[in-house]
């Protein structure tokens, strides 16, 4: 794949949006929709994968970052189906097609970790393998703390329980820049695509809209906004003012307990260094659980999983777990 230079950007991105669409036809889905209610009421959203025929093996849970949703793992989910196991992905509240929360206040870890063990409740699943990215690993870090017994193992993607506070800012002030809404898909992709392209700078311009079309839709007014509460920016930058003071340490020891972790971490990521990883092998071998590390070429935060490194690692972790 080529690099997409701030000068090629606006037009190699214009030839992925052809003046007369081509007759589209729909394909079924390779999920479920599926709906859960939260302990305070409200209405949430999972996409759910069915496992190939093949033996019963405990399923994947898969949780999104801060301004993601259930999309985000729309390559990744089908690959792992394929390995014969069950994949759930919610849309944790506020974000996608989950309901927004009326009190903003609710926007943090410890819900979300509620909601993830109310949604195993209602499915059915009494232990899983989790995968967090970002934000999504440090709420499998506080489930393994409220229920330790539904975590089975976890792949953390680009995130610990100690964040660097370049990399919290750059997150806070990103946020920040996705609430104006856009005309068209083209102009979406564009900006994604001068927000982050040093996170990810071997996408091309259908990656970008790819992106475009996981991260926004169609409101109301007919213009494409951010898939997520506007309240949420707000919290992200509480998040990331937290996170810079406080650690989550005492979760992650939790996590790690006799426990196999993986982390990917993105070659060129600023969320989590070297000393910060070190910390985290270093309380997975007091927790008498098995840390692995797999670094993710030409990426920054987050890889998107759809990367053949991050293919093999989550296989290989997957095919040691029951």
């Amino acid at each position: 794949m080529r690099q997409l230079s701030e000068q090629r950007m606006e037009t190699d991105i214009a030839d992925f949006a052809p003046e007369a669409p081509p007759l589209l036809v729909r394909k079924p889905l390779p999920y479920a929709d599926r709906w859960w209610r939260s302990e305070d009421g409200l209405q949430l959203y999972a996409r759910d994968y069915p496992a190939v025929a093949g033996r019963v093996r405990l399923p994947v849970i898969c949780l999104h970052g801060m301004r993601r949703n259930s999309a985000d793992f729309e390559t990744v989910a089908p690959y792992i189906s394929a390995l014969e196991r069950r994949v759930i992905a919610p849309d944790l509240r506020g974000r996608g097609l989950s309901e927004n929360d009326p009190d903003a206040g609710n926007y943090h870890l410890w819900t979300y970790a509620r909601d993830v063990a109310q949604m195993c409740d209602a499915f059915g699943i009494g232990q899983a393998v989790f995968i967090g990215s970002s934000m999504g690993g440090l709420a499998v870090m506080v489930l393994a703390t409220l229920r330790p017994h539904l975590v089975r193992a976890a792949v953390l993607n680009d995130v610990g329980p100690k964040l660097t506070k370049k990399g919290l800012a750059r997150i806070a002030a990103r946020a920040e820049a996705e609430l104006a809404p856009h005309d068209d898909w083209v102009s979406v992709a564009a900006v994604l695509a001068e927000q982050s392209a040093e996170d990810y700078p071997n996408y091309e311009a259908s990656d970008w809209l790819n992106m475009a079309q996981r991260l926004y839709r169609k409101g109301r007014d007919g213009r494409l906004h951010a898939a997520y509460d506007p309240r949420l920016t707000a919290a992200c930058r509480h998040l990331t003012l937290d996170l810079a003071s406080y650690d989550l340490e005492p979760c992650y020891a939790s996590l790690a307990h006799q426990r196999p972790v993986l982390l990917l971490h993105g070659a060129h990521s600023d969320l989590i260094g070297e000393k910060e990883i070190r910390a985290m092998k270093r309380a997975s071998r007091l927790g008498g659980g098995d840390f692995t590390r797999v670094d993710i070429s030409h990426v920054g935060h987050a890889p998107d999983l759809s990367e053949a490194q991050a293919r093999l690692a989550i296989q290989d972790f997957l095919d040691a777990q029951l």
